[in-house]
């Protein structure tokens, strides 16, 4: 396919493998094993498989191989490793590269999850790991060191939407020869372009936009083809974190929707965030396509538009955020993100409640934080469901 047709089209089409029997959506192929014609193509096959041979679901599946593709092609990357979750890939990116002795920078703001395999895991196999603010350049420039093996960031954090400068980390992580792992999952691939932006690695919860719609757990770890067949892949394909057919039949058919769908939900961020700036009821509204969040002019270079999620702090902490939740009649409570239905969500008492106080107050996850995940809902319906549960908060 050529590298010239637009991302959306390559969303839709990259990857395809047709069976004999030509059918237009792709095929699932639900096994977890493949016929040899001999016992000397099986010994051949597992020597080394060709582009488009297998041995084995765990290792790989025609199904799941059109995904890989497909998402590479949308990405710009060289090849990609689908795994079974978003954590899957955050874990299986970090483990397969990581050895005792190696040193990781990251930023502090992260997902509950990222930090249990940053200060849990990784830690307990000796993997020594420095956290900074993930705005502050100063603090990355003092941290990365000439042994440094790795950095680590979301490129927008998770729930308070602080915005690393992809380019700047990453030339100061490759001038000590570190290698960048971004988890670009609130950038989403139709808004960020972190490759361009200089990084080796990028990460995805295909939960999340690519699949879209509640569906199905899953994730994909972009990169070189040498890092994902020979770094990614042997660690995944032995410790079985790799994706089921099923799954990457969900997450094709929810690329081919997807641009639409986050444009769609993006409009809906923007004009609620707008809607709801300097509301009585507020002490404030994050959400990085306003002028008034901090790294604005970042976010403008790095991704032209705001995102598919907002944050907002109720006055009257959490008393007040559970009383306007409970009010919410479109909205559904839950913790997942990037949904075609909006999906709001309390971290303090859910996604990051195992964080000891003081790192909440650190991260600015304080007690009235509401985390909006914006769907593709009208408008409308939208602004009138969250200003009356604001009126009953």
């Amino acid at each position: 396919m050529s590298k010239d047709l637009k991302p959306r089209t390559r969303a839709v089409h990259a990857g395809t493998r047709r069976s004999q029997y030509g059918e237009v959506s792709e095929a699932i192929f639900l096994t977890q094993g493949f016929v040899y014609e001999s016992a000397e193509q099986a010994e051949s096959r597992f020597i080394e498989a060709g582009p488009d041979e297998f041995i084995y679901a765990r290792y790989g599946n025609p199904t799941v191989a059109m995904f890989e593709e497909r998402i590479a092609a949308l990405e710009g990357a060289e090849d990609a490793f689908a795994t079974a979750s978003g954590m899957a890939a955050v874990s299986g990116a970090l483990s397969s590269m990581l050895k005792a002795g190696d040193h990781v920078v990251s930023a502090r703001a992260l997902f509950g999850s990222c930090l249990y395999v940053l200060e849990d895991i990784l830690t307990r196999f000796g993997v020594e790991v420095t956290f900074v603010d993930g705005a502050d350049l100063a603090q990355w420039e003092a941290a990365i060191r000439d042994d440094t093996a790795a950095v680590f960031f979301e490129s927008i954090s998770n729930p308070t939407l602080q915005v690393v400068d992809i380019a700047s980390v990453s030339r100061l992580a490759h001038a000590k020869g570190a290698r960048v792992l971004v988890d670009n999952v609130f950038a989403t691939p139709v808004w960020s372009d972190a490759f361009a932006q200089g990084a080796d690695v990028v990460i995805y919860s295909a939960t999340k936009h690519i699949d879209g719609q509640g569906r199905a757990l899953g994730g994909v770890i972009l990169g070189t083809q040498e890092f994902i067949r020979k770094t990614v892949e042997p660690y995944m394909k032995h410790t079985g974190g790799s994706m089921s057919p099923f799954t990457a039949w969900v997450m094709l058919k929810g690329l081919e929707t997807m641009d639409l769908r986050v444009r769609a939900q993006t409009a809906n961020a923007t004009a609620i965030a707008k809607a709801l700036y300097g509301h009585d009821k507020l002490l404030q509204v994050i959400y990085p396509g306003l002028e008034t969040h901090p790294q604005y002019d970042l976010v403008k270079a790095q991704m032209g538009e705001g995102g598919t999620v907002l944050s907002i702090d109720l006055k009257g902490g959490k008393e007040a955020a559970f009383r306007f939740l409970n009010a919410i009649e479109v909205g559904v409570i839950s913790n997942n993100l990037g949904d075609a239905k909006t999906i709001l969500t309390h971290p303090a008492t859910t996604t990051h409640q195992r964080l000891p106080q003081d790192q909440k107050d650190a991260l600015g996850i304080t007690p009235g934080l509401v985390r909006i995940s914006v769907g593709i809902e009208d408008e409308a319906d939208l602004l009138a469901d969250l200003e009356g549960a604001l009126a009953r908060s």
